[in-house]
This record gives structure tokens, C-alpha cells and sequence, in this order.
């Protein structure tokens, strides 16, 4: 993928995220106006205050990054992330990020730093990146999506960090909670380059994010991402402690070695239509999009989007003749 420069003065328009405590927003904002305002730098940024109001404020601010020929930034975890990149997309403007999530896999993946600051300063000397976008049935995902008992774990995640606070300790307990909870395998039926395949797992998880892929452990999965395909990874495991174990390490971040073939059902595609054949008379599956809840119709169509994001990322360093980054 080819990156070109961006303008140095192009205006940023910033959606940040005002999910977490007043303190912490103020500081948030703080520290993007004055690394900003210090480099001389034109911007606007603009709170989100409801999700529900996201798609819409998101949409205005990336019509006038067209207009201007400007930079459409998202400030926030990956959900805000997938969210304003969805308008970034729509419109072929320009896309910036500034990391606040837990895990930050879409940040991280690009070599974008997790401390605020650094990452301001990192968007200021950025260059513009092509880069592959995932489609579920018309919805774009960045990181991954997926269907079973993962967005049923985020769902339980979600609710109790809202009670307990964000940490991975209470992703852990979440996760626990959710597994040792009664669930249904699925039974798919999954069409691949005309072939059908059968399938029964308790999730089915596709990922766009090589640094997510790495930490499960099957790093031809991650190569499959830089080549213009997605990675497909169901558990075979049935019994609960092991499924404790791969959802655990889903939980916090860090999923381990799992590319054993007793353990992993792992494959890539460019394209692929699954069918949820153990959802009795419902037609809705509920799919989780880069942490979001979403319900879809069934089938699930999921393929890699033909246009790309066009990210503002940071040029990897170079450490004695090797980029590294």
C-alpha cells in the first residue's frame, strides 16, 4: 500500500468521545487544543455526548473535511473509531485517530500511540495510508466482527465496567460469568468460493487486525490481512475449561498461542456467506462490529470493501537500515 503526504495545513475536524468521567474529558480536550493550538494548527473539535448522536455528528463534521479538503478524526475507543471511520468511508475524506480505548487494536495495529499527547504530535507529522476495511451485510468493521458468545461477552463486559469501572480484570470476570452462563453452539453453514462447509462452534470470529491475529497465536492469519483477505477463527474446543481459556484471553487482550488444530477451526477468505442454521424460526443474528451490538439479517454477508480508509498514520522508524514500528 502507497502512502502519500498529507497537507500540512489541513484543518482537523475532531469527534471526541465523551464517554468517560467529566475529569477526564476536560483533560482530553485539554491536551488536544493545547498541542494543537501550539503547533498552529487549524482545528474543530466537537463533543459527543449521547451515541446516538454519532452517526450524525460524525457525518456533518466529514462533509466539511471534503468541503475544506480537511482530516475527519476520531478521539475514542474502537467503537467511536468504527463509527466515524464509517463516514470517513462514505464521503473519501481523509481519517485520523486518536487512541482512547482499552485495548486500542485499530491504534496500535498502525504504529498511533496510546498517550494522548504522542498521539496528537504522531497526527501532525502523519501520511496518508490506504487501508483494508471488512463489510458484514453493509456494516464496515475495522478490527473484527463476529457472532455467538463473543458479542454476548461484550454485552456482559460492557455492563460491568459501567458498575465496576474499566480494567481487564473486569473484562476477565465478565468473561467467566458469561461462560459458566447456559449458551447454544451454533450451526453454520458457510459458502466459500462456491463450496459449502459445516460448522459447529460457540463463536465465529473474523478479524481485519494483524495485531489481533498475532496475539491469537496463528500468524498466517495476520499475513492473510496484509494480502487483501480476512481471517475466519471458530473454537473447536467443547468442553467449558477450555473454552474458559480462549475466551479469557479474548477478554483481556492477549489470546495467547491458540493455533494448536484441536483447539481452532482458522481460515481466510475474501468473501463469505454464513448462515446461521440454529437460529429456529428467528431471522436476526446478533453480531458484534469492533465491540458494537448490532442485529443482522441471516444470512451474513461478509467480504472486503472494495474502497479503503485513507488513514493519517505515522512513518514506522527506522533502526539501523530496518523500519520497525
Amino acid at each position: 500500500m502507497t502512502a502519500s503526504a498529507a497537507p500540512n495545513d489541513a484543518t482537523f475536524f475532531i469527534a471526541l468521545n465523551a464517554g468517560s468521567g467529566h475529569a477526564e474529558t476536560d483533560e482530553r480536550r485539554a491536551t488536544i487544543e493545547r498541542v494543537l493550538r501550539g503547533a498552529g494548527r487549524r482545528f474543530e473539535l466537537t463533543m459527543i455526548d449521547e451515541p446516538d448522536a454519532i452517526d450524525a455528528i460524525a457525518a456533518s463534521l466529514a462533509r466539511r473535511a471534503v468541503d475544506s479538503d480537511g482530516v475527519l478524526v476520531a478521539a475514542g475507543g474502537d467503537g467511536t473509531i468504527n463509527a466515524v471511520a464509517r463516514q470517513a468511508i462514505a464521503h473519501g475524506c481523509k481519517f485520523g485517530v486518536l487512541p482512547q480505548g482499552t485495548f486500542n487494536y485499530f491504534g496500535r495495529t498502525h504504529g498511533i500511540p496510546e498517550d494522548l499527547s504522542e498521539a496528537v504530535h504522531a497526527l501532525l507529522a502523519a501520511r496518508v495510508h490506504p487501508v483494508q476495511v471488512g463489510v458484514i451485510n453493509g456494516r464496515v468493521f475495522l478490527v473484527n466482527a463476529s457472532i455467538g458468545l463473543y458479542p454476548r461477552l461484550l454485552e456482559e463486559r460492557e455492563a460491568d465496567k459501567k458498575q465496576f469501572g474499566r480494567s481487564r480484570v473486569v473484562a476477565a470476570f465478565s468473561a467467566l460469568k458469561t461462560l459458566l452462563s447456559p449458551h447454544r453452539r451454533l450451526r453454520l453453514t458457510l459458502q466459500i468460493d462456491g463450496t459449502s462447509r459445516h460448522l459447529r462452534t460457540a463463536t465465529f470470529f473474523v478479524g481485519n487486525n494483524r495485531l489481533q491475529m498475532e496475539q491469537v497465536g496463528i500468524p498466517p492469519l495476520s499475513d492473510a490481512l496484509e494480502d487483501g483477505r480476512l481471517a475466519a477463527v471458530a473454537p473447536r474446543t467443547k468442553g467449558k475449561l477450555g473454552m474458559l481459556w480462549l475466551m479469557l484471553h479474548g477478554a483481556l487482550g492477549r489470546m495467547g498461542r491458540l493455533n494448536q488444530a484441536d483447539e481452532l477451526t482458522t481460515f481466510s477468505f475474501r468473501q463469505i456467506e454464513v448462515h446461521v442454521r440454529s437460529l429456529s424460526r428467528r431471522r436476526q443474528v446478533k453480531v458484534a462490529t469492533d465491540g458494537e451490538i448490532t442485529m443482522m439479517d441471516n444470512p451474513l454477508e461478509i467480504h472486503v470493501m472494495d474502497e479503503q480508509l485513507l488513514l493519517l498514520k505515522p512513518e514506522p522508524a527506522v533502526v539501523d537500515g530496518d523500519a520497525v514500528i
